[in-house]
């Protein structure tokens, strides 16, 4: 998402680089160039402005520290004003009621992702040991409320369903007292939409904050849209005190500014970022995570904690069994493969790399086509049977040809993949050697 405003922010401090200390000068034309970069981020001028004021003030003023480099000084100046704006500290906590069931009310525009993102934080909970429950109070637009019961099917959360000719207010508190009685501890509740703020929305999201009174009110804002969800934030803020900010489709094209606008705006935290379509997509908002993505540092951490959620321990530990006595097969490669494939596209993993050395080469065409390559070789595995995955050896010329058409592809591309295969296992074979002869040597044993 913010490919464009990274690659601006990095060419400013490349150009710093080479000056020999900072001047009124040097920094005027550098601030000049980010001001620039981050309204064609689309983020919001009053925004702008402040960080650029702040930013003049710590670069010419006493705070600059003589240990670091001009590019250094501004890039470690750049971060902590980001930070200032997207909100310090780790990600943002929920707020449970005291008393069950909390009751979290989700509101914003018409397609803004109210419907999917209600089954997204009902998945999370649910992972995290709560008992949702769902509700739709969306009377007005056809077939809303049977879609959030199709979505609740989906992530396996139960929904209070309520009379057809139900009101808003009616089929909210039934699906609170419907979570008293079952012991169900968070109460979700998809509002309706429009296409832009009006005072029947507002009117009537207000008396639901009022009868409630939910512990947390959260604006599902979609990034795409740019400066029209921040100020369609800060209505809803004014009109019913918002306590979050859960942003979408982060993994479109969108510019940015949202992002580091809507916080500032409101003064509310952003809560979670929604990463992808499928319901597991969805992610707490890391303010130091996102700065260091920013400015090309890349989120290492994030990367690590989703692939400790992906990767199968057992899996993990056959492999290394099956590496010890060198018994990789074509299966475990394939295996292999669909690991990675279940940690996101790889546009999104490139992302997280810091963007120095070969990663910064790295582009989404690039990123792309080898999404579409792991496909590619996925559909030549399976085009296998299990006994030749098992025994590579016995795949002939023929059965090479087969294998070629089963996967719609040529038998240079399925000869290509075996020589991917043993190249891989040959390589992990001599990583697990030198390991086991470094443990012998400290055990004692000769090398």
């Amino acid at each position: 998402m913010f490919e464009n405003l990274t690659e601006k922010l990095q060419r400013v401090f490349k150009t710093l680089r080479g000056e020999a200390k900072l001047t009124e000068e040097n920094i005027g034309e550098a601030l000049r160039e980010i001001r620039v970069a981050l309204l064609e981020a689309d983020v919001n001028f009053k925004v702008v402005k402040q960080l650029i004021d702040n930013i003049r003030a710590k670069a010419v003023g006493e705070e600059v520290q003589a240990s670091f480099s001009p590019g250094q000084q501004v890039v470690k100046i750049v971060g902590e004003e980001l930070l200032d704006i997207l909100g310090r500290g780790t990600a943002a906590r929920l707020k449970f009621a005291p008393q069950p069931p909390s009751v979290f009310l989700l509101t914003g525009l018409q397609g803004s992702g109210k419907t999917t993102t209600a089954g997204k934080i009902a998945k999370w909970l649910k992972k995290g040991g709560h008992q949702p429950l769902l509700v739709s109070t969306d009377v007005y637009r056809p077939a809303a409320r049977q879609q959030l019961a199709i979505v609740a099917h989906t992530v396996g959360v139960p929904i209070f369903a309520g009379q057809p000719s139900a009101q808003p207010s009616e089929l909210a508190l039934g699906a609170r007292q419907e979570a008293r009685n079952k012991g169900y501890d968070v109460v979700l509740v998809d509002t309706a939409g429009r296409l832009h703020v009006d005072e029947e929305l507002m009117s009537e999201l207000k008396q639901l904050v009022t009868l409630l009174q939910p512990v947390e009110v959260f604006f599902i804002a979609d990034a795409m849209t740019g400066q029209d969800a921040v100020r369609s934030a800060e209505e809803f803020h004014n009109r019913l005190g918002l306590t979050g900010v859960v942003l979408t489709k982060l993994d479109g094209d969108a510019r940015g500014g949202a992002a580091l606008s809507i916080r500032f705006v409101t003064g509310q935290p952003i809560k979670f970022v929604g990463t992808g379509e499928k319901y597991d997509n969805l992610e707490l908002f890391h303010p130091d995570r996102m700065a260091s993505r920013i400015l090309g540092m890349g989120d290492i951490q994030s990367l690590i904690e989703r692939a400790e959620e992906v990767v199968d321990r057992e899996q993990a530990e056959d492999l290394a069994q099956k590496l010890r006595s060198n018994s990789f097969t074509l299966d475990d490669f394939r295996n292999q493969l669909q690991q990675v494939r279940k940690l996101g596209p790889l546009d999104q993993l490139v992302a997280m790399m810091p963007q120095i050395g070969p990663w910064k080469q790295v582009r989404r065409e690039s990123s792309e086509e080898e999404e579409r390559q792991l496909v590619r070789v996925d559909a030549i595995l399976s085009s296998m049977t299990v006994r030749e995955r098992e025994n590579p050896h016995i795949l002939n010329g023929s059965r090479r040809r087969r294998i070629a058409r089963g996967s719609g592809t040529t038998v240079q591309e399925v000869n290509q993949v075996l020589k991917q295969y043993d190249m891989a296992r040959k390589m992990m074979r001599g990583m697990t050697g030198r390991l086991l002869g470094k443990r012998m040597s400290r055990a004692g044993f000769p090398a």
